[in-house]
């Protein structure tokens, strides 16, 4: 666009985090009416290059310029003036108040606030009118679907006049329904005069929405390009400097029922959802995928499947047999391997080393352990073997996991629990917040898995992975679960009807 002057110019920003280099001479521009789609793995320096812009973090050295005016570094207030406004991943909005409270939170005095409330309500409603973004402003935010919370976020930031808008993995927590919407209004906010930058994982996404791709590799602009002269694949080896091969899902034979749940149900707490009268049935060598919008139950499914939760009611059954109270360790002495969605809490022990961690649930066992003693010899051959078979990048094996990147914590996750050679698999989230590469790794092994044998439950909030990986899939949505369906004979559409609690499953 050489004849249009940028809204935005970050030219050479460099930041660094004692010897870590997140940001190496960035420039990066951004035109009237554009979306620009910000890529990279994990650790490439996206969040920290769009939290330098929006003023939560100071560049050590760069630029920074809006219509052609340097913008005041390090300052979240001085880049709302200036019309910048970001939308986070995670909501940051009060749902015990009102649409219209959390829109204006910040931006009245305390006082005479009654009286501004009807202009300010009247300005909000002009938003929603222009933008395409309706939702009630007296509704307490609390009752708000995920979507409408959405909304309201965005809403926020066009309030505060912002004309140039950050989203952070929009996507993340939404319906496909609620995806295809939200970039039915980020058009019309383009139309409408806003420049967008979103930073995603989802290659279909960026694909279908983005005028222009940026690529950020180890910190550094490594390509660039018009989004319709590019393909996913093209995008993925620029990201992680090599082609990403994927496995393709091969059709199996199911083999024998090797985990049941019958008539489940347990009550929920503190306003969380509970489950009730889940059914479940897991096959050898199949990979059954349970989809939904986080908050709708999967979290205590996995609990249950762990033997973390016991079920008010119901049975478990592991090949065929029933499991009484099951525990942890019962779940986990019965053939299951479970790959959890908190890498840190409840999947590795973050303080210890990687000998450790492996050990840490079969420690009993040979090889870890002798007439009742830790064999520390074998502890390190066994992990140094394991280490090496699934790619687990790290200084040694006396590393500290907190030190580990996230891809590499996952990897030692399925390093621990795949080496064992499970017969049933939980992988909760396996791949949340891992980048294009790592993502491929995981599908591989899971996939692999699944052709030796075991019965793999993959539950996901990403339609794309389930549609890659699964042969059959149930929706979770509001504690209740789906009847079991051929992926093949579902469309994204059903699915994502399901998923926000409306309508049939139709067969195509």
């Amino acid at each position: 666009m050489p004849m249009i002057k940028p809204v935005l110019s970050l030219s050479n920003i460099t930041k660094t985090f004692g010897r870590v280099l997140a940001n190496d001479q960035v420039s990066l521009d951004l035109f009237p009416g554009e979306i620009v789609a910000l890529l990279g793995e994990n650790g490439a320096g996206k969040t920290t290059l769009m939290s330098i812009l929006f003023g939560h973090y100071l560049a050590d050295q760069g630029e920074i310029l809006v219509r052609g005016k340097a913008l005041a570094q390090g300052s979240p207030r001085a880049a709302l003036s200036a019309g910048v406004g970001m939308v986070h991943q995670h909501f940051t909005l009060a749902g015990n108040m009102s649409v219209l409270d959390n829109v204006i939170l910040g931006t009245e005095p305390l006082w005479g606030l009654k009286t501004r409330r009807r202009k300010a309500c009247k300005k909000l409603e002009g938003l929603m009118k222009q933008f395409g973004l309706k939702v009630d402003p007296h509704a307490q935010v609390s009752a708000l679907s995920v979507g409408e919370q959405q909304r309201v976020e965005i809403l926020k930031v066009l309030y505060r006049d912002a004309s140039i808008l950050i989203l952070d993995e929009p996507t993340a927590v939404l319906t496909p329904q609620e995806a295809d919407h939200l970039f039915a209004t980020l058009n019309q906010l383009v139309k409408g005069g806003l420049s967008i930058i979103f930073i995603t994982h989802k290659m279909r996404e960026v694909m279908a929405a983005s005028h222009r791709c940026v690529v950020l590799r180890q910190g550094r602009v490594v390509h660039e390009t018009p989004t319709r002269d590019t393909s996913p694949e093209d995008l993925a080896r620029h990201m992680v400097g090599q082609e990403v091969e994927k496995k393709a899902r091969q059709k199996l034979i199911p083999g024998n029922e090797v985990l049941s749940l019958k008539n489940i149900s347990l009550s929920g707490t503190a306003g969380k959802t509970g489950l009730e009268h889940l059914d479940l049935d897991l096959r050898g060598s199949e990979i059954l995928g349970i989809a939904g919008v986080s908050g709708n139950g999967q979290s205590l499914l996995a609990d249950i499947i762990c033997g973390m939760t016991l079920p008010d009611k119901g049975d478990i059954l592991v090949h065929g047999s029933p499991m009484a109270g099951p525990s942890p360790g019962a779940m986990v002495r019965a053939g299951l391997g479970r790959v959890p969605d908190d890498r840190t809490s409840t999947g590795l022990i973050a303080d210890m080393n990687l000998m450790e961690n492996m050990a840490s649930e079969t420690y009993k066992k040979m090889p870890f352990s002798r007439f009742g003693l830790l064999n520390f010899k074998a502890m390190e051959k066994e992990t140094a073997t394991r280490v090496k078979h699934f790619d687990v990048r790290c200084p040694g094996l006396n590393t500290v996991v907190r030190n580990l990147s996230g891809g590499n914590m996952q990897k030692l996750i399925l390093a621990r629990e795949l080496s064992g050679k499970p017969g049933i698999i939980l992988a909760n989230q396996p791949t949340w917040g891992l980048d294009v590469g790592a993502t491929a790794y995981v599908h591989d092994r899971l996939l692999e898995a699944a052709q030796n044998g075991a019965g793999v439950i993959l539950i996901s909030e990403d339609l794309d992975e389930l549609f890659l990986v699964a042969d059959r899939i149930q929706v979770m949505s509001q504690g209740h679960l789906s009847p079991a369906m051929d992926i093949d004979d579902v469309d994204r559409e059903a699915l994502g009807l399901i998923m926000a609690g409306q309508g049939e499953t139709h067969a195509h």
